[in-house]
């Protein structure tokens, strides 16, 4: 099933529960900016009047507060994405995959704003846009074993043609030696007419039996060739069946675990939280309509 990021649905889901929790992140950061404030109200903002030493004094010590919450919390983003970088990566090394990343993306405005527009629309209720992004597909590492059959395959489809080639050469030379054959044994014939000419017979005789055994020699070399060619492609028919096989084993097992880590998900602390807050929040966004609709009917 495909979605508006250009991902089946497993994956869909997957990019919903990572913005889910970098919106919790989030909220949670700006609570602790508007914490670092409210201390500085509290504590600081105690008099009436104050000189312009003491608000600069008070900006400054603000200023740094507010300084390290924030790198603080980026530092912890960026740590926390190379951990989901980590997984991907494991989960591909698994299956001999070299996944690559186009940092310049990253920085793509349309692309960032096509982002922002879909959380948007999956998270306030509106209705879903349509974003198109340009995917890439991921290339397989060059040790691993559907590589390495596919090489096999390219291999023994070059050697085929090159099989054909040879076979081809082998019919026009032993069509030469036949018309070579025919020639001297229409010069034999003639020879044995004539009494006068014993030591052209001779050669001649010589000549066809050398002809003889190179035709049998060619044709021994194109009987084994087409014999190799012929065991070479059923070997490579079994091999395609049987990865065949394995890579529908492999699918099921993968649904399988798809499916228990769904259900190990869904009942961690985690999820239910996630879950209970999004209640909230869509119950929030209920009472706010509702009294939108009272302003706007007076």
């Amino acid at each position: 099933m495909s979605s508006n990021l250009g991902l089946n649905e497993h994956h869909h889901d997957v990019v919903l529960n990572y913005l889910r929790f970098a919106r919790y992140k989030r909220s949670q950061n700006l609570r602790g900016v508007e914490g670092c404030f409210q201390d500085v109200k509290d504590s600081r903002l105690t008099e009436d009047t104050f000189t312009s030493d003491e608000v600069e004094d008070i900006l400054d010590g603000l200023e740094a507060v507010v300084r390290g919450e924030v790198e603080s919390e980026l530092i912890n983003i960026n740590h926390t994405n190379v951990l989901l970088l980590r997984q991907f990566f494991q989960q591909a090394e698994k299956w001999h995959l070299k996944l690559q990343a186009d940092i310049s993306e990253l920085e793509n405005r349309e692309l960032i704003e096509l982002i922002a527009d879909f959380e948007e629309s999956q998270f306030a209720g509106a209705a879903p846009t349509k974003p198109s992004f340009e995917m890439k597909r991921l290339d397989p590492m060059e040790s691993g074993d559907f590589q390495l059959l596919q090489n096999e395959i390219d291999r023994l489809n070059k050697e085929n043609e090159q099989l054909k080639e040879r076979l081809k050469t082998t019919e026009i030379k032993a069509t030469e030696a036949l018309t070579a054959k025919s020639r001297l044994a229409s010069e034999l014939s003639d020879a044995q007419s004539s009494p006068s000419s014993s030591a052209p017979l001779q050669d001649n005789s010589e000549a066809v039996a050398d002809l003889e055994s190179q035709l049998a020699a060619t044709r021994m070399q194109a009987e084994k060739n087409l014999k190799l060619s012929g065991d070479k492609a059923g070997v490579l028919e079994d091999d395609l069946v049987q990865t065949k096989h394995k890579l529908l084993e492999v699918q099921e097992q993968l649904e399988l675990k798809g499916k228990e880590l769904d259900k190990k998900f869904s009942g961690t602390a985690t999820y239910k939280n996630l879950k209970a807050m999004l209640v909230k929040k869509n119950d929030q966004l209920k009472e706010l309509r509702g009294r939108l609709a009272k302003y706007e009917e007076e």
